[in-house]
């Protein structure tokens, strides 16, 4: 069965989420919105997009952050009975001209993780361009594998059934560390990974809510627990890559 979704996490996002719901539900992707305790000028708009057919709210009552929301938003979609969910940010950076391909290849591999690997263009902010090279070779120490081209673009579709056994099993970053985290511990359950490229703009609302101290504290924080937790797990993942 392959009946996707698009999940949406949404803090403040009142500017851009019309938007990007509309590119969305025109590509026929039912949209499910993850109100992080959003401001009442940004709830009212979601109010308005849940008027609309296939367009689902939960509402956090306290902020959860960009992690929180999306694993709420992933429970979700299983609750109401969707096999895969496509996660999107809300504020316009994902080309959702590639929604299709990306809908197409995970309905071609329905086991798979579709995860996007960016191409930026001039928006990209510097700073946080040649940040990401860091977490690039941390993760890939912390997965033993090249396999991860990139852990910190947001685009790419989950299959439900074996990212839920993580998330329920396994303490995953809340915030800006959750999408590095994830996969991660997917790969260290040899979860099959499919990567496409795709288009990133920053941002379409001007709306950024990465906090440069407190989540690189975070993201580091990240990166060790998952250094320890890859050498407890070592012996195994190289067995089970050897298998394989």
């Amino acid at each position: 069965m392959h009946n996707p979704c698009a999940v949406i996490p949404v803090y403040n996002h009142e500017t851009a989420i019309a938007t990007v719901v509309d590119a969305l539900l025109a590509q026929g992707l039912p949209c499910i919105l993850v109100d992080d305790a959003s401001s009442k000028f940004c709830a009212a708009v979601l109010d308005v997009l849940a008027e609309r057919e296939r367009v689902y709210l939960v509402r956090l009552t306290t902020n959860q952050g960009k992690g929180g929301a999306v694993m709420t938003g992933l429970r979700e979609a299983a609750r109401l009975g969707f096999s895969h969910a496509l996660q999107v940010d809300a504020d316009g950076q994902h080309d959702l001209q590639d929604v299709a391909r990306f809908v197409e290849e995970s309905r071609a591999h329905p086991r798979a993780l579709i995860c996007g690997y960016p191409l930026y263009d001039a928006s990209v902010p510097k700073g946080r361009l040649y940040a990401r090279y860091l977490t690039h070779v941390m993760v890939w120490i912390n997965t033993l594998s090249l396999q991860i081209r990139d852990s910190m673009c947001g685009f790419r579709v989950y299959p439900l059934e074996p990212t839920l056994a993580v998330i329920d099993s396994a303490r995953i970053g809340k915030r800006m560390d959750f999408d590095s985290d994830i996969l991660v511990r997917l790969s260290w359950r040899n979860q099959p990974m499919r990567w496409l490229q795709t288009s990133v703009h920053y941002p379409l609302d001007g709306v950024s809510h990465f906090r440069m101290f407190h989540d690189n504290v975070l993201i580091s924080s990240m990166h060790t627990r998952l250094f320890f937790g890859m050498l407890l797990r070592s012996p195994a993942i190289l067995w089970r890559r050897w298998r394989a």
